[in-house]
């Protein structure tokens, strides 16, 4: 089926990009690069395969139910213009690939970069193929981590450090945006399916949310495709490697900007605000980018701002609302991609072979490399729009679409002037980069002084794209024609107009304007001749005008003045001062809105009240009272009431028949009170006698907290209460009530929620569990506390004080021989804990318990030895290897969850039928079990590793053994 192909064509790159990091970094270049070589290859033969069944409008979907409820299906969508920009992605890739693989130093980690390169064609295959459009952002993310994974990619660099935080700046803060955006789109639509997206424009452009949701989605597009004036990311990501300025530049990140303007050019286009918004943009950013492309020194530098220039071509093509322009705009997409990846290509060629990209220092490469100099003055041509050359089609459209009347305004009416002004920059450039590189006396200062030809392969990535430019200039009607119709009738449908893609349409005015602009680009560079080969780098005039400056002064201000400012009056490294800023604005955050709102709690009569429960409340809080006033002078008895806290927790949870809480609250309450035992050490030394002035400010402050602790407990007590006794008619407790058994398969409604209703929540809470508990180690694994371990004198001291109280032990007996006994029993209740924390799981669908309790349960049976044994015996007896816990638990969350999508159900859909044991008989089976057996086994990792990076630091060992007569001397 061709709709269960569309995801094996996206999982591909994603899962050669995990196979190929697994490859070992002292692998050699060629098995790294033949798996890539062969996921893309595959992949492009994948994508063709699918080009008879999106002709003639035709489109492949494959829907998988993700969260139907909300609209949110996991859809891939294949029409033309999805087809086409596929086979951008991986056909180019693949010849990126085939370069890389001679391009790459074999000292690089050439696996890290080839898994980052088909990540990187994955995540922008997802954007080209989604058929929803939150689908769409979060590839749209993905095309941004892993450009910055690819620029980054040479990390000990740091132009390649700086140019690859800010695309991800850049660009991620426009993603943000975007989905905002989005998220409007799919609010006026009433869906986020991209099908229903794209027939609502009417509908779309009549509503009053139009305008900021428009605002979102270009600011999106335009940071993606560096248009102005968020074009200076792009010139500074130049410090990747060239294999991945070649595949950004040409086929992924920056053409994902224009491919979504195009995309849903339906929905947005044909107002004034797209004209004014995109066409604003589009047109300072052809003439800027052409412009600064001139005064470049780099060659890379040069090929970025030209790749600037023309997609501000695109962006302007598509601001104008035509049919006909929409055409060039995505024929120019594909030209662009041809000669600019064969550019890139062919300058890094030149990097490789002289050690140089500076033009103040080339020159007369011809002679050297003959081969490579004629592939990339073709190349240059087909930029420049020379006749016969696939750039000068579109260019033609372009010209035509310009002279043409759009909307009658200053912008328009100037347009084709701007076009031509434009045309004669990249003329200008074109020939800068083949005069300077190519001809004039051989180079002297350059670091390797004779280069030659590169390898056979080398170049066939770049003979192959200069070979199509050639084949689209001279026939396009044969060679593109029909797949530029496939993708021009995807996007436009009916309104596709009748265009030409003929090589000669007569003297008309676009042919004069393309002529002026040959020859005045021609006479520019004359004109400019001397001076590029000795000026500074950058345009004259805007020299000192840059948005890398002001990016980096914005940078500065936020993150250093501003920052500054925030951590010298709020910020501490003090504890106690974050927590009570933290419960203080909690409190704020709570109160103004009821306040506001004339929210008056009700609380029950005192008639109401049970008196055992109230005294067991009193108890509770005497005891949560006591431990604020001990914990300055004792904190073991601090938290022992603070246990006793809890415990009253835990009666309140079983007196108000939530027996679920109630085990729960328990188990924690175990682990908590051992673990805040264990981290006791931790807590700074007391100090000794202080004075009365420092003595009554610590006073005052412990007042203070204690005042604002009471504040919080009892306006969240008296909060709780009220929202509890609010009449509510219909409350979807009723629902859960109803469908537990019928859809969920248990009769405990509070785990079928956890596992079943909710299970993507408990998903998402589990792994934050793990998350935290991976941070806890990290922080504590080789950090000591401020005291350290008990030294001979005090292990002593220790001894005395046991043989004072022990007058009638036997000789030779210590300390540790007396913990014996509770050692033994903790041992013994071991299998018992663990028979008890099985049983909490098993039962948990229909009875209380659950994987949470077990988990935790199990831990605690873990924990135990560790009390009685020591952190060394339990680890040589147990080896509990938590990281296999946690990595154990998630898989098979995840796999439970992946299953139903299998059998045709949304993600981690439960499915429930009694099942026949010998000797036992009909027996009830979720596959919610499953779900929980991931919750049970990620608990206990998380909980046990918890304890090891506590328990490592915090228990000793005292070996101190009685010293004989004989060796007292």
């Amino acid at each position: 089926m061709p709709e269960s192909i569309l995801l094996f064509l996206l999982a591909l790159p994603f899962a050669g990009s995990i196979a190929t990091a697994l490859l070992l970094r002292t692998t050699s270049r060629g098995l790294p690069a033949a798996l890539a070589g062969s996921v893309a290859f595959l992949a492009t033969i994948v994508t063709a395969f699918f080009y008879p069944s999106v002709t003639n409008g035709k489109i492949v979907r494959l829907d998988i139910a993700w969260l139907p409820e909300l609209g949110l299906n996991f859809t891939l969508r294949m029409d033309g213009f999805a087809w086409l920009f596929s086979m951008l992605v991986t056909g180019i890739g693949l010849l990126v690939v085939i370069y890389a693989r001679y391009y790459m130093s074999a000292e690089d980690p050439i696996p890290r970069f080839f898994s980052f390169l088909l990540a990187f064609m994955g995540a922008m295959l997802g954007v080209v193929l989604s058929g929803n459009i939150i689908l769409l952002s979060i590839f749209w993310e993905l095309t941004s981590i892993f450009s910055f994974l690819l620029i980054g990619y040479w990390y000990h660099n740091a132009n390649a450090r700086d140019g690859a935080r800010m695309a991800l700046t850049i660009t991620g803060t426009g993603g943000f945006c975007l989905l905002v955006g989005l998220l409007l789109l799919g609010h006026i639509v009433g869906s986020y399916d991209l099908d229903r997206v794209l027939a609502a424009g009417d509908v779309v452009r009549a509503h009053p949310l139009y305008l900021p949701t428009l605002a979102l989605i270009l600011i999106g597009a335009l940071t993606k495709s560096a248009q102005f004036p968020f074009h200076f990311w792009l010139p500074n990501a130049m410090a990747a490697p060239t294999p991945v300025s070649a595949y950004l530049h040409s086929a992924t990140m920056v053409k994902a900007g224009v491919f979504l303007l195009a995309r849903l050019w339906p929905t947005l286009s044909g107002t004034f605000e797209w004209f004014w918004l995109v066409g604003a943009a589009g047109i300072t950013t052809l003439v800027l980018g052409a412009y600064f492309a001139i005064f470049q020194r780099d060659l890379k530098g040069l090929l970025a701002y030209s790749t600037i220039s023309h997609l501000g071509l695109i962006t302007t093509l598509l601001s104008l609302g035509s049919p006909l322009a929409a055409v060039a705009a995505i024929f120019h997409m594909v030209n662009h991609a041809t000669f600019k990846a064969s550019l890139f290509m062919a300058a890094g060629i030149i990097d490789h072979e002289t050690g140089t990209r500076d033009m103040q220092k080339l020159s007369g490469l011809y002679r050297f490399l003959p081969y490579t100099a004629t592939l990339a003055m073709v190349a240059c041509a087909a930029m420049a729009g020379v006749p016969l050359l696939n750039g000068f089609l579109s260019k033609e459209m372009f010209f035509a679409e310009a002279v043409e009347t759009h909307a009658d305004s200053i912008l328009d009416r100037a347009l084709p002037y701007i076009a031509t002004v434009a045309g004669a920059f990249s003329v200008a450039y074109s020939i800068r980069f083949i005069h300077t590189v190519f001809f004039g006396p051989p180079p002297t200062d350059i670091p390797n002084p004779h280069p030659h030809e590169p390898s056979r392969w080398m170049r066939f990535p770049v003979e192959f794209l200069v070979f199509a430019c050639l084949i689209v200039g001279i026939v396009p009607s044969l060679s593109i024609g029909p797949f530029l119709r496939t993708a021009v009738i995807s996007v436009l449908g009916p309104e596709t107009p009748h265009y030409s893609l003929a090589v000669w349409h007569g003297v008309n005015l676009p042919l004069l304007m393309s002529m002026i602009a040959m020859v005045g680009g021609a006479v520019l560079y004359i004109a400019l001749h001397k001076y590029l080969a000795h000026c500074e780098d950058g345009p004259p005039f805007f020299r000192h005008l840059r948005g890398q400056r002001i990016f980096e002064r914005i940078l500065v201000t936020v993150s250093w003045k501003w920052a500054r400012w925030l951590e010298a009056n709020l910020g501490t490294r003090r504890l106690q001062p974050q927590l009570r800023l933290v419960a203080g604005l909690s409190f704020l955050a709570g109160f103004l809105p009821l306040y506001l709102a004339g929210f008056e709690p009700k609380l029950p009569p005192l008639a109401e009240v049970d008196p055992a429960f109230a005294m067991i409340w009193i108890i509770g809080m005497l005891s949560a009272l006591g431990a604020a006033l001990l914990a300055k002078y004792h904190r073991l008895a601090a938290l022992v009431l603070i246990g006793g806290a809890g415990i009253v927790t835990c009666i309140t949870f079983a007196w108000l028949s939530a027996p679920d809480l109630a085990i729960t609250q328990l188990v924690v309450e175990i682990v908590t009170t051992v673990l805040l035992l264990l981290g006791l050490r931790w807590l700074p030394q007391r100090i000794g006698k202080i004075d009365e002035s420092t003595a009554l400010s610590a006073r005052l402050r412990r007042l203070r907290d204690f005042l604002l602790a009471v504040l919080c407990g009892v306006g969240m007590s008296i909060l709780s209460y009220a929202v509890m006794m609010q009449p509510v008619p219909d409350t979807i407790a009723n629902y859960f009530l109803e469908h537990a058994y019928t859809e969920g398969g248990g009769r405990n409604v509070v785990n079928v929620i956890l596992v079943d209703f909710r299970g993507f929540d408990t998903m998402g809470e589990i792994v934050v569990l793990g998350i935290v508990a991976l941070t806890v180690f990290a922080l504590l694994r080789r950090f000591r506390p401020a005291s350290e371990s008990i030294g001979l004198p005090e292990q002593q001291r220790i001894q005395n004080a046991f043989d004072e109280a022990q007058p009638e032990r036997n000789a030779g007996d210590t300390v540790r021989d007396y913990l014996l006994v509770p050692s033994v029993v903790m041992q013994w209740m071991f299998p018992v804990t663990i028979v008890f924390a099985i049983y909490l799981f098993l039962r948990g669908h229909d009875l209380p318990g659950g994987g949470f309790a077990a988990g935790i349960t199990m831990a605690i049976a873990f924990l135990l030895q560790y009390l009685g044994g020591g952190v060394r015996w339990a680890e040589d007896r147990l080896r509990i290897l938590p990281l296999r816990w946690i990595a154990f638990g998630l898989l098979v969350a995840v796999a439970t969850g992946v299953g139903s999508w299998l059998f045709g159900y949304p993600f981690l859909t439960s499915h429930s039928q009694y099942v026949t044991l010998p000797l036992v008989g009909k027996v009830p089976v979720a596959s919610a079990l499953f779900f929980d057996l991931g919750v049970f086994g990620l608990v206990v990792g998380a909980t046990v590793l918890i304890l090891i990076a506590i328990a490592h630091q915090s228990t000793r060992t005292y070996r101190v053994r009685t010293i004989p007569k004989s060796e007292e001397a």
